[in-house]
């Protein structure tokens, strides 16, 4: 199953362009994947992970009506493509206007660290809530 998301995002990757895999906050959205290439520039806790750097973050409708872990967080090297995964959750979905850039909503959870409570992909009208545990 993994490699079936995992060859999915290197053919979006290859559509996309290397140009535009490139620059910071590439996103799509599609009828049942949606996803977007970020850069955390300080470690974020994900859920129970700490994340840095950049990630490819894949969110699956197919998967999220099933029940199963619809959201993964991929590392990412520009020249390479997607890399191991980090972290795989059921997100908590709620409808919002649609966004032009993709946005990361943190708290901070002592001095020093934040924690990731949801994402929004660039052009999708979902917020994507992550589960603290």
């Amino acid at each position: 199953m993994r490699l079936r998301i995992v060859a999915g995002v290197i053919l979006l990757v290859a559509l996309a362009g290397a140009g535009a895999v490139a620059a910071p906050g590439t996103s799509f959205v599609g009828p049942d994947k949606q996803w977007t290439i970020v850069n955390f520039q300080d470690p974020v806790l994900v859920k129970d992970r700490f994340v840095m750097g950049q990630v490819l973050i894949v969110h699956d409708t197919g998967k999220m009506a099933r029940g199963e872990a619809c959201t993964t967080f991929y590392g990412f090297d520009p020249a390479r493509g997607p890399g191991e995964e980090i972290v795989s959750f059921h997100c908590q979905p709620r409808e919002s206007k649609i966004v032009e850039t993709t946005m990361l909503t943190t708290k901070h959870i002592e001095p020093g660290c934040k924690r990731l409570v949801e994402y929004q992909i660039a052009g999708d009208f979902e917020v994507h809530g992550i589960p603290q545990r």
